[in-house]
């Protein structure tokens, strides 16, 4: 199963306009984590139609929260984005008529469904202000380390 980074690049957009504080283009996201804008723009649809995002057109105009920080978490982008695979270990498919592959699958299928569980519920407990929190304290660390560094030049 190949590894879904949708969840992690869609919070990455996120944070990058709240940091902003004004509208963003998609061309404008998409070089925030390198890639297209056309991929910025169907992953926005999608928070939009759940509320998350707003768009403005014309000059000036952009994609912008349309909630506060600390009203949205995890949970919502997560399910915002389809709720995408939480786990990225797949399940054999290649002998689906194997006895010992379908008693496999169903007893990883039972422990992937309460590892994602658990996760779902982490997610619904964190909010994009705890990262936006935690955003602030790493760049104001290294910050004062590169001023440090400035000062012993």
């Amino acid at each position: 199963m190949k590894q879904d980074s949708r969840l992690s690049a869609t919070l990455h957009v996120l944070l990058h306009m709240a940091d902003r504080g004004a509208p963003m283009t998609s061309e404008e996201l998409a070089a925030c984590l390198g890639t297209n804008p056309v991929v910025i723009r169907r992953t926005m649809a999608g928070l939009r139609e759940t509320g998350l995002v707003r768009s403005e057109k014309g000059h000036g105009g952009g994609w912008t929260l349309a909630r506060a920080l600390d009203a949205i978490t995890l949970g919502d982008v997560h399910r915002a984005l389809g709720e995408p695979a939480l786990i990225a270990l797949g399940h054999r498919s290649e002998s689906p008529q194997c006895l010992v592959e379908q008693a496999v699958n169903a007893a990883l299928s039972e422990a992937f469904a309460e590892a994602e569980a658990l996760l779902a519920g982490h997610f619904d407990r964190v909010r994009l202000s705890d990262l936006a929190a935690d955003f602030s304290r790493r760049f104001d660390e290294r910050r004062q380390v590169h001023a440090q560094h400035h000062k012993t030049l």
